[in-house]
């Protein structure tokens, strides 16, 4: 079998496998996931006003909360 030249991912220190988005996008087509407008929107704000993983967390987590 051939190997990549490039990984999709990095270890963390918690000893998680992270992937980038455009990977996530790639592996979610595959399985016929795509993401809606709102969920790029969130991305992009994320990324944008730099959140921490937690509050990015508790912001999909609101965004789903039926109050």
């Amino acid at each position: 079998m051939a190997k990549h030249g490039k990984s999709v991912g990095q270890r963390t220190k918690s000893g998680r496998f992270v992937i980038g988005r455009t990977a996530f996008a790639k592996i979610s087509a595959v399985e016929g996931i795509s993401l809606t407008d709102a969920m790029k929107k969130r991305a992009d704000e994320k990324r944008s006003n730099g959140l921490t993983t937690e509050e990015h967390r508790r912001a999909i987590i609101r965004s789903h909360r039926k109050d």
